[in-house]
């Protein structure tokens, strides 16, 4: 199977989630929320997801995480990321349990799409502390994909992780898994880099974004919207509509798409010093708010 026929099929049984002007959604992906260990990427980030989160909760935001929101590639079990981010999965419980928090599985949570596996992991946990089975996310189900269906114009946001179109991270991910866990995880605690990775990689990112923006102009140009390579993308209205949430693994800061009042606008969180030396966490516009009706092919 091609990656334009992968990218098909998602699309195809993708999960339709109705939405109007008054929606409000933030788009994360890439957290790696891993052991809180010198591998785990997500530790360096994790106030400022946490801030950011809770300001999306407080303002009425279903939270969308399109992909490797777990790092289960380096991890063997999920209850070793529990334990180190539990506050964060508290905090996204809330969200879930607002009927405000929607998930999509990725290469580095792929074992997500089993049912089974996430009935196993993610319905409920043990506290050690009362030494009962507690509900972390009963009943919650993972998406390949989803589309939001504008109930106006019709317009369709195609939400996806991307590595339909990376062969060896959606057909081969056993192996990469099994690579990254055995040799490039001791690596990354000293500083060398995964270079198969394409968030690594630059070439391996063009090639993902090649072959995704051929199947949006195949496909009349939904707004696709995607994670996968770390690298945060907003076209120009005449370009091929795919855009790119980022991370929330970069440097000092994490990036994301909000929709918002029919618009979408790609934002970072960073901590910024203010005049008398105070350290505070600020969102930051990188791009838009720009109409999603601009985006609909005439």
């Amino acid at each position: 199977m091609s990656s334009q026929s992968r990218l098909d099929s998602a699309y195809k049984n993708a999960k339709i989630i109705d939405f109007d002007d008054s929606s409000k959604f933030i788009l994360f992906s890439d957290c790696h929320r891993g052991d809180n260990s010198f591998a785990d990427d997500f530790a360096n980030n994790r106030n400022m997801y946490f801030h950011a989160l809770q300001y999306y909760y407080k303002n009425g935001f279903t939270y969308c995480e399109i992909g490797d929101g777990d790092e289960l590639w380096e991890n063997l079990h999920f209850e070793t990321l529990l334990r180190a981010h539990k506050n964060v999965y508290e905090l996204m419980q809330k969200f879930y349990f607002a009927d405000r928090l929607q998930m999509i599985w990725g290469n580095h949570d792929m074992v997500y799409r089993d049912p089974k596996y996430v009935k196993k992991h993610l319905y409920s946990y043990f506290d050690h502390k009362t030494n009962k089975e507690l509900p972390l996310f009963p009943g919650i189900q993972y998406s390949e994909a989803i589309i939001l269906r504008h109930t106006e114009t019709k317009q369709n946001i195609f939400l996806i992780h991307g590595h339909q179109a990376d062969f060896m991270n959606y057909v081969g991910w056993r192996i990469n898994r099994f690579l990254v866990r055995v040799l490039w995880r001791p690596l990354q605690v000293v500083g060398i880099s995964d270079p198969t990775s394409p968030a690594k990689n630059y070439r391996e990112t063009r090639k993902v974004e090649r072959r995704i923006k051929k199947w949006i102009i195949n496909n009349n140009n939904p707004v696709t919207i995607i994670g996968h390579t770390h690298r945060p993308r907003f076209p120009e209205v005449n370009e091929p509509s795919l855009f790119n949430d980022g991370s929330c693994v970069h440097p000092r800061t994490i990036t994301g798409i909000e929709i918002e009042y029919g618009s979408i606008t790609l934002i970072k969180w960073q901590i910024a010093t203010t005049e008398d030396g105070t350290l505070k966490i600020i969102r930051v516009p990188l791009e838009g708010p720009q109409k999603l009706t601009d985006f609909i092919t005439k």
